[in-house]
């Protein structure tokens, strides 16, 4: 690296209201000399640097990105009345569904404008709440943020976990549910590990302390450990580990009765996962396996005396719930057949198996007995979105959530037996449904495979060509985009924008099959599904490329930047968000080699390495190219898209781009991958990205 001992050349913006945005001054980054050789194609990475964020340079750099950034927003004339308008719409009481916990109820609630949803216990439905925990009272600037909250088996504690400035790393607490006291408990260097608990304590899984400067490392050799209640965590014991496959993840669960203590076992590049199994009765056959092949999902749902109940799409791409015994664990037995819809989750409530489908991306709730038998379907109001029905075996009672674009958030309490839902709480927020409509279309893609698409506006659209558009995908991991109420969202229907969110391969709306036409060699299909979409909407007059913004993150924020570096003519406006921008190197930080699977890395053989730089957002910025306005986020504590992806395009397209449109990059700090943000920022956050979308579409907010 023999210029990375170059100074940082910094520039800050001299933008003023006389000014173009082509006047903008980025920073002048310096250059390394890295080069890569994959497969005999050398690779340049002139800004490697950017990826260590823990860097003196690298915190410079981000210091005077945001500096331009915040420079150019702040001469938006707008931007702060669509700020004072998301806290006006969002400055109303938010409750999360209860969670039965012995003779308790525990649920979230959000006075209004609280960074962090407080949680409340009672006892009985008609009790007096009473605050359990305020994670506003973790930190001074409320980014400490609850992670989740996990009961004991007998109702006498929950431990809890949180999290700090958005990371990934947790750290779990134990409190006497009785008195409220916090007990001396105390957990560290957990990540993607809930508490379970078993006897007088409970599984967790962690990495080892990752030394000084290693923010982006990979996370390698988890384990899974026994904490015994009052223990100090040095004196945890270990319960399970696979060190000949460092890469692997492993989670402990248990069955309600804690008879049955359950591993699954996944591995980077495998869609699968593996299940290993222990009969607490028999300790001394140590764990059976349940299933053994990675490429085939399982979860154990619950266990009901000798019989385990599976969900699991083992010859059912669409997911089955099968059953096994405990004798002969790998013998499984179909008890509710595949359907034509997806099946998403399935719970084992009240002596029965309460199962969510999904039908063309909304839900179907049904009810069956432990025989297999449907008995009936949960009543939801309309098309939409619902979750929960968690619940133990014995309870006749649960609770969800039910929305759609149009109807707000609606917390239900359903009586199993009776096969009834009442209205246990109804959103506060003032939205007037009967002013918008939502529609589900259907348009083909490139190869001429069907995909739908949700379309939200307000009554009587003209489709001139002349609307705002904010088209937002995802596409990956076979996770779907279901119809649900965005309060975030309202400021872009008050102002006449046509959202548009599309059900692009990669997801799982249709199941396994949709989800991998969406992978590895077949990624492609996920950014023609988003191009076509983008064109069905100029098509059909419902906008026009000069009026449409793209969006998405995560996954969605790579979909974005291959969309737009592919098809810049597509759009006038792009949003990637937290993207995985270096498709050659993603595998390499921290989890991303969990991701490989959905992507393939460039390690695995000539073809796949050409395939993802053909595609790899970072890798595909040309001079000359007249790229739409674009507004990247991120953040500095993001430990799961580490930002040194959008580092590195940021500054890319800012040092290839030589036309009108910005090219900005706004960087959270204390801050990660999106979960636990505080409100305050996720406000400020949203109404900078409509600013700049409004702004650079040319059009003027009615605030």
């Amino acid at each position: 690296m023999s210029r990375f001992i170059l100074l940082l050349v910094v520039t800050m913006s001299v933008l003023t209201a006389s000014t173009t945005e082509a006047q903008l001054n980025y920073p002048k980054p310096a250059k390394d000399d890295v080069v890569d050789d994959y497969f005999g194609t050398q690779v340049a990475d002139p800004y490697r640097w950017l990826e260590n964020t823990d860097s003196s340079l690298t915190h410079e750099w981000v210091e005077a990105e945001n500096k331009v950034t915040f420079g150019y927003l702040d001469k938006i004339p707008f931007r702060s009345k669509i700020k004072a308008r998301m806290e006006e719409i969002l400055n109303y009481p938010k409750y999360t569904s209860p969670m039965k916990v012995g003779k308790y109820y525990i649920f979230e609630k959000n006075d209004g404008l609280q960074n962090q949803y407080v949680v409340y216990i009672q006892e009985g439905l008609s009790g007096e709440p009473r605050v359990l925990l305020d994670p506003n009272t973790f930190s001074s600037d409320g980014t400490v943020a609850l992670g989740g909250i996990f009961p004991s088996n007998d109702d006498k504690y929950i431990a809890y976990s949180i999290q700090k400035a958005g990371s990934d790393w947790q750290e779990i607490f134990v409190l006497d549910l009785a008195t409220g006291k916090k007990l001396n408990d105390h957990i560290q260097w957990v990540k993607f590990s809930g508490a379970n608990w078993w006897k007088n304590g409970f599984f967790y899984s962690r990495f080892e302390e990752p030394k000084q400067g290693t923010f982006t490392s990979a996370n390698e050799n988890m384990k899974v450990y026994y904490h015994k209640l009052g223990d100090n965590q040095s004196k945890d014991s270990l319960f399970y580990e696979d060190p000949s496959h460092p890469k692997r993840g492993l989670y402990c669960g248990s069955t309600e009765d804690e008879r049955f203590i359950s591993i699954s076992i996944n591995e980077p590049g495998r869609k699968g996962n593996m299940v290993l199994i222990k009969d607490t009765e028999h300790p001394e056959t140590g764990f059976v396996s349940v299933n053994s092949n990675l490429d085939v999902e399982c979860g154990i749902i619950e266990s009901d005396g000798n019989t385990i109940y599976l969900q699991t799409n083992k010859n059912a791409p669409k997911n089955t719930v099968m059953t096994t015994m405990i004798s002969d664990p790998s013998d499984w037995k179909t008890l509710i057949s595949e359907s034509n819809d997806v099946l998403e989750a399935t719970s084992f409530v009240g002596g029965k198996l309460i199962a969510t489908y999904m039908k063309d991306a909304s839900n179907h709730v049904y009810v069956f007995d432990l025989n297999g038998k449907k008995l009936y379907e949960v009543g939801l109001p309309t098309i939409g979105s619902a979750s929960g029905f968690g619940g133990k075996k014995k309870e006749t009672e649960v609770f969800y959530t039910f929305s759609s674009f149009t109807y707000p958030g609606t917390i239900y309490r359903y009586d199993i037996l009776k096969n009834t839902s009442t209205v246990f709480r109804k959103s506060q927020v003032k939205f007037k449904p009967e002013d918008y409509e939502a529609t589900q279309v259907f348009y083909p893609s490139k190869d001429g495979t069907k995909i739908p698409m949700f379309l939200i506006y307000k009554k009587g659209l003209k489709r001139d060509g002349k609307n705002p558009c904010y088209l937002y995908g995802y596409g990956g991991f076979n996770i779907s985009l279901t119809p649900g109420f965005s309060t975030l969202r309202i400021p872009l229907l008050e102002n006449g924008v046509v959202i548009a969110i599309a059900n692009l391969r990669g997801g799982g709306e249709y199941g396994e099959a949709w989800h991998e036409a969406g992978t590895k060699l077949r990624k492609q299909n996920v950014f023609d599904d988003f191009i076509a979409a983008a064109n069905y909407l100029c098509n059909e007059k419902y906008t026009s490329h000069e009026k449409l913004a793209i969006a998405g993150g995560s996954n969605g924020g790579l979909l974005v930047g291959a969309v737009m570096t592919e098809r810049p003519d597509i759009c006038k406006v792009a949003l990637p968000a937290v993207g995985v921008m270096d498709m050659l190197r993603y595998h390499k930080f921290t989890i991303g080699a969990h991701w490989a699977f959905d992507y393939g890395t460039s390690d695995d053989s000539k073809e796949m390495f050409e395939y993802l730089y053909h595609y790899s957002p970072l890798h595909n910025i040309h001079e000359g190219v007249n790229y739409p306005a674009t507004f990247i986020t991120t953040a500095d504590h993001d430990d799961r898209v580490v930002p040194g992806h959008s580092f590195k395009f940021a500054a890319t397209l800012q040092e290839k781009y030589k036309g009108q449109n910005p090219m900005l990059i706004r960087i959270e700090t204390k801050a990660g991958h999106g979960g636990g943000k505080p409100l305050s920022k996720a406000i400020e956050e949203a109404a900078d990205e409509y600013s700049f979308m409004f702004y650079n579409l040319g059009v003027m907010p009615k605030y």
